[in-house]
C-alpha cells in the first residue's frame, strides 16, 4: 500500500540522518549518551521489519491496520526530536561560522538555551524509544514477520551505511581480511588507495562495506570517514520522479496553462485516502473535528480575518504543511489579521511548509524565527518592505519565495546564514543591493535576481561562488562593475544549468569601452536559451553573441543599446526564433549574414 511505502521511506529517512557525520559529531562534542542514539537505530531497524507483512495484514486485520496508523504518528514524532537535534546541530555550525560580533551581549543568553537544550535531549530519548518499543512489543504479539517486499520497479534505491548486523552471517572472515588492509601500518600501507569487493549481484559487496564502515576499529584508525552517494542533486532526483509520475498520468497538463500541471480527481482521492487523519482539507466555513494527527492542512477560504476561522486548526500543534489554494493568476490580496499570523507562528511551531502568498501583510512578526523546522516559506506577492532579522535563524530553509513583493528594497544581512538555501527568488522585488558575502550560500540552485554593488562583498564576484545556478537570473547594476576583469570573476561561462540571463545596465555608461569588456566577459554558456541585453552603452556588441555556438538560443532581446551603431551575425543562431530589438536608434549597419541561418 502506498501509505506504508510512504512510511517505509520516513524509517529510511531518519536512519540516514542518525548516520550522518553531522549529527554523530554533534552528540559527540555535546557528550550525550551516544548509547541512546543506537537504541534508536536498533528500534527502528526492528519495527521496519514487520512493515511488509502488516501492509499485506492491514486490508483483513483492524488491529494490523491500528498498529500501522499508530505507529505513523510516533514515527513522526520521531522525525520532530531527531531533525530537532538536527536543528541544534546546524545552529551550532552557523554560529561558529559566523561570529555575532556586537551582539556578543547575547551570548549568556544563548549559552542558557545550549544548555537547556543539551539537558533535554538524553530524557527525550529515552521517552522516544520506550514510545517505539511499545510498538516492537505490540508487533511480536501481532506475529508481524520480516517478509520481502514486492517489487513494484526494477529501479535500484540508494544504499547507506547503515546494517543490521544480526541478519548478517558467514562474512566474517572476509571482513577480518580487509580489515588487515585496512588498519595496516606496514611500510607499503600508504599506496593503498582502492580496496575493490567484486563479485556478483546480490553476493553481499555492500553488506561486507557496510560492516566494515560501521566496525569500530575503523573509526580509531581514521580521522574521517565518509559513505559516498551519487552525484545528482536533490532538483534532479525529484525531477526525475516528477517525471516518472507525469508517465504514469498521476500528473496531466492544464489545459488552461501549458506550463502548469494537475492531478486527476481520482488520484487527488487516493492521496487523501492514503494520508487519512493525517490530512485535512477546508473548503469552506470553520475548521473542526480535527484530529490532533493532522500534518498537513490546506485551505480554500479566501479570508482569515477573525481567529475563529482558525481555532480549530490551531490545535493541530503537529502541523507541518498550511497551505491556502487559489488561482495562482490571480492578483487579488486576501485577508490575514495580524493577530492570525501571529497565532500561526507562535502555535504551529513544526510547520516545514508555509504559504503566505498573496496575502496583505506588510510585515512578518518575529517569531517567524521559531519555525526551526521550516523548509519552504512562500510570501510571493505580498505587501512586505523587509524581512525580519529573525528570519536567518531558520537554518533549515531550502526555499525561499519573494517574487513580485514589489515593495521590498533590502535583505537582513544576516541571510548568508541560512546555510540550506537552495532556491531564493527575488524576481519583481525593487532590491537596491545584496546583503553582504551573498556567496556563502554555496548551495543555492535558484537565485532570479543579482544586484551588483559597489562595495567588496557586494560586487559581481560573488556570483563566481555559485557553481549549481539554474532556470532564471537577472543581473542589474552593471555600471558599477569596474572592468572586465572583475566581470570575467563571475564565471558566467561556467554555468551550464542556466537557461535564461538578463544582463541590464540602470543607465546608459559614458564609458563605453568598459561596457564592452564587461559585456565581453560576461559571456554565457552556450546551453543558454534566452538572452535579454539592456541599457548597454557600448558602441559594439562583443564577439560571442551571434556566434552559432549558442545553438540552443530560441529568444534575444536588445533593448535601448543605443551607443551600438551595428548588429552581430544574429543570423547564425540556428535555434532562434524571438528577436526584440528596440530603442536603437543609431544602428547604421548589420552583419552580412545578420539574417542568414547557419548550414550545418
Amino acid at each position: 500500500m502506498a501509505g506504508e511505502a510512504l512510511l517505509g521511506a520516513a524509517f529510511g529517512v531518519l536512519l540516514d540522518r542518525l548516520a550522518s557525520e553531522e549529527f554523530i559529531n554533534f552528540f559527540r562534542g555535546r557528550k550525550h549518551d551516544k548509547s541512546l542514539l543506537k537504541k534508536l537505530k536498533v528500534t527502528l531497524l526492528e519495527l521496519n521489519k514487520g512493515l511488509n507483512d502488516a501492509e499485506d495484514r492491514q486490508i483483513t486485520d483492524r488491529a494490523v491496520k491500528a498498529w500501522l496508523d499508530e505507529l505513523k504518528d510516533a514515527v513522526y514524532h520521531a522525525e520532530d526530536l531527531v531533525d530537532e537535534i538536527a536543528t541544534e546541530a546546524l545552529r551550532s555550525k552557523v554560529e561558529a561560522e559566523y561570529p555575532r560580533g556586537k551582539q556578543r551581549l547575547q551570548d549568556p543568553v544563548i549559552s542558557t538555551f545550549t544548555s537547556f537544550f543539551d539537558r533535554g535531549v538524553n530524557s527525550k530519548l529515552e521517552k522516544m524509544i520506550g514510545m517505539l518499543d511499545h510498538f516492537v512489543k505490540a508487533k511480536d504479539v501481532l506475529g508481524l514477520r520480516e517478509v520481502a517486499a514486492r517489487k513494484w520497479s526494477q529501479t535500484r534505491l540508494p544504499t547507506t551505511s547503515l546494517v543490521d548486523e544480526s541478519c548478517v552471517y558467514g562474512r566474517e572472515n572476509d571482513k577480518e581480511e580487509i580489515m588487515k588492509l585496512l588498519l595496516s601500518d606496514g611500510e607499503n600501507s600508504n599506496k593503498i588507495d582502492v580496496i575493490p569487493i567484486v563479485g556478483m549481484g546480490g553476493m553481499g559487496k555492500t553488506t561486507l562495506a557496510q560492516l566494515l564502515y560501521n566496525d569500530g576499529s575503523v573509526d580509531a584508525h581514521f580521522d574521517k570517514k565518509a559513505w559516498p552517494k551519487n552525484n545528482k542533486t536533490a532538483e534532479e532526483e525529484g525531477y526525475e520522479c516528477f517525471r516518472e509520475l507525469l508517465s504514469r498520468s498521476f500528473f496531466q497538463r492544464s489545459n488552461a496553462n501549458n506550463f502548469l500541471f494537475v492531478m486527476h480527481d481520482l488520484v487527488h482521492d487516493l492521496a487523501q485516502y492514503v494520508m487519512g487523519d493525517f490530512c485535512y482539507s477546508l473548503k469552506d466555513g470553520k475548521p473542526h473535528g480535527i484530529s490532533d494527527k493532522v500534518r498537513q492542512y490546506f485551505s480554500y477560504v479566501q479570508h482569515f480575518d477573525s481567529f475563529e476561522k482558525l481555532k480549530g486548526i490551531m490545535e493541530a500543534k503537529c502541523l507541518r504543511t498550511f497551505l491556502p489554494l487559489r488561482h495562482r493568476n490571480s492578483k487579488i490580496l486576501w485577508m490575514l489579521s495580524k493577530k492570525v499570523l501571529d497565532e500561526i507562528l507562535s502555535r504551529l511551531t513544526r510547520l516545514r511548509l508555509l504559504s503566505l502568498s498573496l496575502y496583505m501583510i506588510e510585515e512578518l512578526p518575529h517569531s517567524i524565527g521559531n519555525l526551526k523546522h521550516l523548509r519552504f516559506l512562500d510570501l510571493s506577492v505580498t505587501r512586505i518592505k523587509e524581512l525580519p532579522e529573525s528570519i536567518c535563524m531558520l537554518y533549515n530553509l531550502e526555499t525561499l519565495l519573494l517574487f513580485d513583493c514589489d515593495l521590498l528594497t533590502t535583505l537582513p544581512a544576516g541571510i548568508v546564514k541560512l546555510i540550506s538555501l537552495r532556491h531564493l527568488d527575488l524576481s519583481g522585488t525593487n532590491l537596491k543591493e545584496m546583503p553582504m558575502h551573498i556567496s556563502r550560500l554555496k548551495d543555492l540552485q535558484q537565485l532570479t535576481a543579482f544586484v551588483v554593488g559597489r562595495c567588496s562583498g557586494l560586487g559581481i564576484n560573488e556570483l563566481g561562488e555559485f557553481h549549481y545556478l539554474r532556470g532564471t537570473i537577472s543581473i542589474s547594476g552593471l555600471q558599477n562593475v569596474k572592468s572586465g576583469n572583475d566581470a570575467l570573476e563571475a564565471k558566467m561561462s561556467e554555468k551550464k544549468y542556466l537557461e535564461k540571463l538578463a544582463l541590464k545596465w540602470d543607465s546608459i555608461t559614458e564609458d563605453s569601452q568598459n561596457a564592452r569588456d564587461v559585456l565581453q566577459k560576461l559571456k554565457p554558456h552556450t546551453n543558454l536559451k534566452h538572452l535579454e541585453i539592456k541599457n548597454y552603452g557600448g558602441t559594439r556588441f562583443p564577439t560571442w553573441l551571434g556566434d552559432q555556438s549558442f545553438c540552443n538560443m530560441v529568444s534575444l532581446c536588445l533593448d535601448n543599446c543605443e551607443n551600438c551603431f551595428s548588429l552581430p551575425p544574429l543570423g547564425q543562431l540556428p535555434s532562434l526564433k524571438e528577436l526584440t530589438i528596440a530603442r536603437m536608434p543609431n544602428i547604421t549597419n548589420m552583419a552580412m549574414n545578420f539574417m542568414e541561418r547557419a548550414v550545418p
